[in-house]
């Protein structure tokens, strides 16, 4: 397929022109979710059930190497020819694609663990395997969800059933993007907070905020929450088909294999939201409401090789200033607060949080907006009080 040249006149610039050097590389989002395939092949090959684990090294040591390698990638097209660019079907599809190959790498992962003598590491990893692979389908979800047609919400709503997470679009779109960065956001980690301590406010608290949400929403229609109307239901009645019809297969030992899918699954979610906002806050004007969300109310990543497994959700500064933007047009801001790494390196260092506070609180206080300023830093209360006396003695 030709890579096309859009071109335009812009006001400032005059003419432009740009050719989008990653058009190709994009499909790495629709066919990374295909590599437990590849652990399993493994397997197959030589008996040996460690080939299994072979997409945990690709994503978790492979990732953060080639970040490093390929670098970052600070290129933004041209305003001017952005609505073409968005236009352009071909993005369009991949997202489109993927969705039907989430459903066969789960139904796959699954019937290798129901039809094979694994040992019970092996079981489990496959599930761990399938579980960050479905993570990967919530982020689908994620970047379908914010479309407004009819088809793109659909493909949502079913992506975010084979982790069982159908209650995401409704609670990232009305909830999260509302409340972003703020106190009230138990989607928004505070400084101080460990990324366990986060999840027992973020999961349950989306869970809860986003049935409120939707029953609202269809109170206001003169509906009952409990309704073929429900968004939520809708795409929980495809996961219970879908893993239904695998525990009717498998018996028992289904159930425990999609129970650790699911959390997993879930937990990529939850890693993911833990990094993208930690410590950042938006300031409240004089009537009382909270500023807009700009870009630097977000950790933003340029990170070449991580942003192109993901649909560019790493540029999340730009996502949340302007949710409706399709990810091939996400732009770069300079002076953004910036991740030292990519998703996938970042994630097992929020993991250790130590580890983690030693490597952002100190990135976080030096943000040009905050420069030590705790009085513009979303501080978890708990934490308040020691944090304030450290960093004063380290000042």
């Amino acid at each position: 397929m030709r890579n096309p040249l859009y071109s335009a006149d812009d006001p400032v610039f005059g003419h432009v022109s740009f050719r989008d050097r990653k058009r190709a590389l994009w499909a790495l989002s629709v066919v990374y979710p295909l590599v437990p395939f590849a652990g399993i092949a493994g397997h197959y090959l030589s008996g040996h059930a460690l080939w299994l684990l072979l997409p945990l090294l690709i994503g978790y040591v492979g990732g953060p190497l080639l970040d490093a390698w390929m670098g970052e990638d600070e290129n933004n097209p041209p305003e001017a020819v952005v609505p073409q660019l968005q236009a352009a079907r071909y993005y369009r599809w991949l997202t489109y694609a993927v969705v039907p190959l989430h459903f066969a790498t789960l139904i796959g992962c699954a019937v290798w663990a129901g039809t094979q003598e694994l040992p019970g590491w092996a079981f489990f990893g496959l599930a761990y395997v399938a579980g960050v692979t479905s993570g990967l389908g919530i982020n689908t979800g994620h970047e379908l969800g914010h479309k407004h047609t009819r088809l793109e919400q659909w493909l949502a709503k079913l992506v975010l059933a084979v982790p069982a997470y159908g209650h995401f679009r409704v609670e990232h779109n009305r909830g999260h993007h509302r409340f972003v960065a703020t106190p009230e956001d138990h989607a928004s980690a505070r400084m101080g907070e460990s990324i366990y301590r986060f999840a027992l406010r973020e999961l349950p608290g989306g869970m809860k905020r986003a049935w409120a949400l939707e029953a609202e929403r269809l109170r206001t229609l003169g509906k009952p929450a409990f309704s073929a109307h429900n968004e939520l239901l809708q795409s929980y009645a495809v996961t219970l088909l879908l893993q239904g019809a695998l525990i009717a297969f498998f018996g028992g030992s289904m159930l425990l294999f999609l129970a650790i899918h699911n959390v997993v699954a879930w937990w990529q979610l939850t890693s993911a939201n833990y990094v993208e906002h930690y410590g950042l806050l938006r300031q409240k004007g004089p009537d009382g409401e909270y500023e807009r969300c700009l870009p630097h109310h977000s950790w933003n990543a340029n990170h070449t090789y991580t942003n192109l497994l993901l649909f560019q959700l790493e540029r999340h500064s730009d996502h949340h200033a302007n949710a409706a933007r399709r990810y091939q047009a996400l732009r770069h801001f300079p002076d953004l607060p910036q991740l030292p790494s990519g998703y996938f390196g970042m994630f097992p260092v929020a993991y250790v949080p130590w580890l983690w506070f030693k490597v952002m609180d100190a990135r976080l206080l030096a943000l040009p907006h905050i420069r030590g300023d705790f009085s513009r830093i979303n501080v978890d209360p708990s934490r308040r009080d020691a944090l304030l006396a450290r960093y004063a003695t380290a000042g």
